[in-house]
């Protein structure tokens, strides 16, 4: 390093002289030189000479549009900054923020440019813009206005990423990392940046991943703090916002995914406010992916959490959520009635995975369905929440059978809700009803009709076109599993009444008026057992036989046996299953309190970490400041002894040498080396003198101390005749004390041996009670012991008399057997 930049000043000196004479680019080398050497990484430089260096260092990264030295430079400054003292790289990223977003405001102003439009940030000049722009007809203008306004766009975009990078992983600049994504999210909007905006949202994703498998450290992010949780989540949701504002959908799906594994991540539901606001994004995400189904349930969701925790909610507030939810309900699509063969074909695994995901987001145990969002309606009082007109719909599309007039009565409540201003929220409904009610006209005629002209359903359908209902009719007949043949020839629609064709085992969907001829098949099993049943007691009749009487004798007679002790054992078994749910009640008891002790204790640690390290760093500024005083103190002592040595002989002498030898002439190196060499010698004097001073104080000292000795001696000698004492009268007190409590004690033993009798005749009673039941206890299972024990040995003299019985009979045929061989014989 040149002598210019032996102190840190010289180098930002040096800077500014380059900037005058019009090289900002040797500025910018003179001050990277100096952020870049390890000479200058102490906590005294890095506080008060290298924070405007840092700062005059971006200036010119930012006017020459250096995107890449101003990121070396600010990693060379955290490291510098990011243990000792934060508060100075928070101001250098604010500052080199500020500076470049007022850079690009000002070149956008001066471009007359809203937008770039370039797809990519990171790759302007492709072959193909450049081969665009060569023959394109783009005036001067245009080219000019891209000229100024997207490098900047570019390099403001450079900037951000840089920034995030350089603070995620410094949990005390947390709040800075936070701040800097939600400006890159206003730039990406103000600017129309989607490719940006899906770049960013992915870095921001990888962050929080990083986090999440981070190993800890001091610095560390901890995403168990409370605090952070909060930040992360707030971020997340302001993305989720800017991503709908810019149509991305697909972000704003992410988005959801990321704050819902905060929501988990943090094992507890947010604030309500927040919670209101997720709701209410996640159905406007569901509404533009045309899932109606989820959209509906997470208004419903919204519905319960501001009729449940919004304290000061209106009449008019709760109407219309109330019938925002309503309408959304009732614009479902029908689910379909596929056979099982199809619906096992279409319901596989993936579909279903990713329907339990979705029920997952809106914090819901398994998918919504129309049906048990309808019912959940009704049963919690939402459908007499909303408007008059609504609850009329309601009733016409799902209660009322009534297919000749339904679409007109239809028909005027969509009308009253295209033209009212006050319900102009639900206009994105309209078509999605009317596509309902077409199909429950459908249904319902095909519960009156066989066969119906097309002219005659197109006039009970006004607001539907023939194309329009035809496809209905195609689409019901696919999904719900009508019966409906079109003949064009005829202009006629034919409903089918095959029983061969049967839906599923569901109840009918919807008003109905009677059961179709394909769902009549489901019951005839049933009936035609019921039938042969009936036909069967005719015939054979109910009067039981001799076999069955026998039959439940000696089943009346083992239950009249053996109920006792089968009542006993369902009491012991009773007993039993109570201590045990005691004992499981005890033990949960014991883990939660066991659970909410570790939970205090661990927040007690943290605490204890975190004063701990406020303490070290407050110890550490405290000792910078004192070095800092310190030096200040030495170099005024310094000044104040070269002006005293310049006044000395010594110093006389060694100007007038210098004088002697031509100073002109001479190298200001070599001066300033003979000053300090007379300077070392006029402290080396002191340091003797210093010397000499400290034997006197240690002489000093030492007198202190021998006439200290018997001022000491005598006070403690003082000190203990007053502890003698002291201890006199505190053991008199305890005395007194105690004999005080052996008065008391014996007053209790007389009131309690007058008890002594009540209470031996209380306990004979007791035991003669229990005695008496005891004995009859015993009584009844003595008796019960005589008669299975005579019942037992009347069985074996049974058994054993059988048994001589069969062994005589086997010797009188061996008798026999043997009578007759010996006959034989002779």
């Amino acid at each position: 390093m040149s002598r210019f930049y032996q102190r840190p000043e010289n180098a930002l000196k040096r800077a500014n002289e380059f900037i005058e004479v019009g090289k900002p680019i040797r500025a910018l080398d003179a001050l990277a030189e100096v952020i870049k050497s390890k000479k200058y990484r102490s906590t005294t430089y890095s506080e008060k000479v290298l924070e405007p260096i840092m700062i005059k260092y971006l200036e010119l990264c930012v006017d020459l549009k250096k995107a890449y030295m101003a990121k070396e430079g600010l990693f060379q400054y955290r490291n510098m900054c990011q243990s000792v003292n934060v508060a100075s790289l928070e101001n250098v990223v604010r500052f080199y923020l500020n500076l470049a977003e007022e850079k690009t405001e000002a070149a956008r102003q001066e471009s007359h440019q809203a937008v770039v439009d370039i797809d990519d940030l990171d790759n302007v000049a492709t072959p193909e813009s450049i081969l665009l722009s060569a023959v394109s007809g783009e005036d001067a203008q245009d080219r000019s206005d891209r000229v100024i306004l997207t490098p900047w766009v570019k390099f403001l975009w450079e900037s951000y990423r840089q920034c995030l990078e350089l603070l995620r992983t410094n949990s005390r600049v947390e709040k800075l990392y936070h701040d800097t994504a939600q400006h890159a999210f206003k730039f990406c909007l103000k600017y129309a940046r989607k490719t940006e905006f899906r770049k960013l949202c992915e870095n921001l994703r990888s962050h929080l991943a990083l986090m999440v498998k981070g190993t800890p450290s001091v610095t560390a992010v901890n995403l168990s703090n409370p605090e952070t949780q909060q930040m992360n989540l707030e971020t997340r949701l302001l993305q989720l916002d800017f991503a709908i504002q810019m149509e991305l959908w697909q972000e704003a799906y992410k988005a959801i995914e990321d704050i819902h594994g905060l929501m988990i991540l943090a094992k507890k539901m947010p604030r309500p406010q927040q919670m209101a606001q997720y709701y209410q994004k996640i159905a406007l995400v569901f509404g533009k992916s045309g899932n109606h189904l989820f959209h509906a349930a997470a208004l419903f969701r919204l519905f319960q959490l501001s009729r449940d925790l919004k304290k000061n909610i209106t009449t008019e507030e709760l109407q219309k959520l109330g019938s925002r939810v309503l309408v959304a309900t009732l614009a479902v699509p029908l689910p379909s009635a596929h056979p099982e063969f199809d619906r096992f074909i279409e319901t596989e695994k993936s579909a279903m995975e990713k329907t339990q995901k979705l029920a997952t987001l809106l914090h819901l145990n398994q998918p919504p369905t129309r049906n048990g969002l309808i019912k959940d309606l009704v049963r919690l009082g939402v459908v007499a929440t909303a408007m008059p007109q609504l609850q009329q719909l309601y009733h016409f599309l799902e209660v009322e059978f009534d297919p000749l007039h339904l679409c007109n009565k239809v028909k005027n409540i969509l009308a009253f809700m295209a033209e009212v201003e006050e319900t102009s929220y639900l206009n994105q409904y309209i078509h999605a009803l009317e596509e309902i009610t077409l199909t429950r006209l459908v249904k319902q005629i095909a519960q009156l009709y066989s066969t119906i002209r097309f002219e005659r359903l197109v006039q009970l359908a006004p607001f539907a076109s023939p194309f329009d209902l035809e496809r209905i009719v195609v689409n019901a007949v696919r999904h719900t599993d009508m019966q409906i043949r079109i003949d064009h020839r005829n202009n006629c629609l034919h409903f089918g009444t095959e029983l061969f064709e049967a839906q599923r085992e569901d109840l009918p969907e919807g008003p109905t008026l009677q059961a179709m001829p394909s769902e009549q098949i489901r019951t005839h099993l049933i009936t035609m057992y019921c039938v042969l049943n009936k036909a069967t007691i005719a015939v054979v009749g109910n009067a039981p036989t001799k076999e069955e009487r026998q039959l439940k004798a000696q089943i009346a007679a083992l239950y009249h046996q053996n109920k006792a002790r089968d009542h006993h054992q369902l009491l012991s078994r009773q007993k039993i299953i109570e201590d045990r749910k005691e004992y499981l009640e005890k033990l949960n008891t014991e883990r939660e309190e066991e659970e909410g002790r570790r939970q205090e204790e661990l927040i007690r640690q943290q605490l204890l970490a975190e004063q701990r390290r406020l303490e070290a760093e407050r110890q550490e500024r405290e000792r910078l400041r004192q070095e800092a005083e310190l030096r200040q103190v030495q170099a005024r002592h310094l000044k104040e002894k070269v002006a005293q040595f310049s006044q000395t002989a010594i110093g006389q002498k060694v100007i007038k040498k210098m004088e002697d030898e031509d100073i002109s002439k001479l190298d200001p190196d070599l001066i300033m080396a003979r000053q300090l060499e007379e300077l070392e010698k006029e402290r080396k004097e002191l340091q003797t003198k210093l010397r000499s001073q400290e034997k006197k104080i240690d002489h000093l000292e030492r007198a202190k101390r021998i006439e200290e000795i018997p001022l000491l001696e005598k006070y403690l000698a003082e000190r203990k005749v007053q502890d003698k004492l002291l201890w006199k009268q505190q053991e008199e007190e305890r005395i007194a004390q105690l004999q005080e409590e052996r008065k008391v004690a014996m007053l209790h033993r007389d009131r309690l041996m007058r008890m002594r009798v009540d209470k031996e005749k209380f306990i004979d009673n007791l035991k003669s009670a229990r005695r008496s039941v005891f004995k009859e206890k015993l009584a009844e299972f003595e008796t019960m012991y005589d008669t299975v024990r005579s019942d037992r040995l009347k069985q074996r003299r049974e058994q054993r008399r059988e048994q001589r019985r069969i062994q005589w009979i086997k010797g009188l045929h061996l008798q026999i057997r043997f009578l007759k061989n010996k006959t034989k014989t002779h």
